[in-house]
């Protein structure tokens, strides 16, 4: 039989096509949801609700209980769902079998598969439930695990339980993660332990806001926004965090790594950020809402994971859909919302990432300079300087780009070709530019925390030529 000898010059043409595709393998993108709470006396209904979700591309969203007419209205929607046991049944699921099995009856089983609904949260944020249903939780979860397999969806039903990150004992850095001792026996080991045998995930409420409101001097707004800044090196494993979201996750990963659970995933809930406050809730507003949720959509939807879990994909649900008038505590509870109850938007982010492409990285930064929506025939794009932007942020944005962005600045040295006029804007202009053509020109590499915008054009400055690419 002849044999056939791939040739070595055509493997070698191909090479960067199996590394592309490894890289496109790896860099798996994540989901976003959005939790849908009720606490108001002024939401549209359910059936309304449902059609606005479809119409912003949503298709995962999280409820707080197993509401007859939301479930209905789910139904055939397309929409996969979360639904939750609230925290006052805990007790009656975990010291009555039949109790739990007729919930699932009642609940589950009548609605499903109809109305898609993938997992259960049971409870939510027990461990800081100060009506102390942390001692329930696990025999509930095993008396509707057992319900679920008695009538055959526990194959196509996860259970879990959302925990808030005061769980933690230790979170900073982030290799230090550790679980508060009390809670390690009694609780969260056992859950970890369903959750791997069941191939469940961990379900993390973070809240970032939290943690930057009562830290503002300590911690950079960029940094919590998830805008362009020059990251924290943890001191413990090495690695580079430009989020303080990611960084919470970690810390997360790295207490369940100290009990042994290294294979468990994670989804996120809850997290948000508050478009109001009151006057002592640093960071409320509704920039700073913008900023966060669209860059954290954008962060999910363009893949890869955090720094300790690179290839684990982010799966996000925002909180929240509405404004909930009802809410007790302090104003920023009522303003989570991305919708008003008369389904005008708080302030306007992409949810999809059809939308991100389309929005092209603009106002979630707070940047005032508009971007353009379509690019020039020739398929160019450049990245400068937005000259509003001030100094600071020029500045901090050039040393980034040249820095740790990996741009080149060798042409804007001192007596080199682009080195005149020798400005802020004209060297941060080049600096952009040439970390956004070594990204690709992709979605939110120029935006520098909105010191950067995109144009059509060719940028002038002096004699310099600008690159489209390397």
């Amino acid at each position: 039989m002849a044999t056939f000898t791939f040739p070595f010059f055509l493997s070698l043409l191909l090479l960067p096509l199996f590394s592309l595709l490894t890289i496109a393998a790896e860099n798996t993108t994540g989901t976003i949801g959005i939790n849908y709470g009720r606490i108001a006396n002024n939401l549209p209904p359910p059936e309304k609700v449902v059609a606005l979700l479809k119409s912003q591309g949503i298709n995962k969203v999280k409820l707080y209980d197993t509401d007859a007419a939301v479930l209905t209205a789910l139904a055939n929607s397309g929409i996969n769902v979360v639904v939750a046991l609230p925290n006052e049944l805990l007790s009656s699921a975990a010291n009555d079998p039949s109790f739990a099995d007729k919930w699932v009856q009642a609940n589950i089983s009548q609605y499903h598969p109809q109305t898609q609904i993938e997992a259960i949260a049971v409870g939510n944020e027990v461990f800081a439930d100060p009506n102390n249903t942390t001692k329930f939780l696990i025999p509930a979860i095993n008396n509707l695990q057992s319900a679920l397999v008695k009538h055959n969806l526990s194959s196509s039903i996860k259970l879990s339980s959302p925990i808030a990150l005061s769980a933690l004992q230790s979170s900073y850095p982030s290799s230090s993660g550790s679980f508060k001792p009390d809670l390690i026996e009694p609780a969260v080991k056992p859950l970890l332990d369903f959750l791997s045998k069941t191939s469940s995930y961990l379900m993390i409420n973070a809240y970032p806001f939290f943690a930057y409101e009562a830290n503002a001097d300590d911690i950079s707004l960029d940094y919590a926004l998830f805008r362009t800044n020059p990251g924290n090196v943890d001191s413990g494993n090495g690695l580079r965090y430009n989020s303080l979201m990611e960084a919470q996750l970690d810390a997360v990963f790295a207490a369940m790594s100290a009990l042994g659970y290294d294979d468990v995933k994670l989804v996120v809930t809850e997290t948000g950020w508050p478009s109001n406050g009151d006057e002592n809730e640093i960071g409320s507003g509704k920039a700073n809402a913008a900023a966060y949720n669209g860059n954290l959509v954008k962060r999910v939807l363009t893949g890869g994971g955090t720094p300790l879990k690179p290839k684990d994909p982010l799966n996000v649900y925002l909180f929240a859909l509405f404004n909930e008038n009802q809410k007790p505590g302090p104003t920023s509870e009522r303003n989570y919302g991305l919708f008003y109850p008369d389904e005008g938007k708080v302030y306007d982010i992409p949810l999809t990432l059809a939308g991100l492409n389309g929005a092209q990285s603009n106002p979630v930064n707070e940047s005032k300079a508009q971007v353009p929506t379509t690019a020039p025939s020739s398929g160019n794009t450049w990245c400068v300087a937005n000259a509003n932007a001030g100094e600071e942020k020029l500045q901090s944005g050039l040393d980034y780009a040249c820095g740790e962005g990996g741009a080149d600045c060798r042409s804007i040295q001192e007596g080199s070709t682009c080195f005149n006029p020798n400005t802020l804007e004209a060297h941060a202009s080049y600096a952009f530019n040439s970390y956004y053509q070594k990204k690709a020109r992709g979605t939110g590499t120029c935006d520098f925390g909105g010191a950067a915008h995109v144009v059509a054009q060719p940028p002038r400055y002096g004699t310099c030529e600008y690159p489209t690419g390397y």
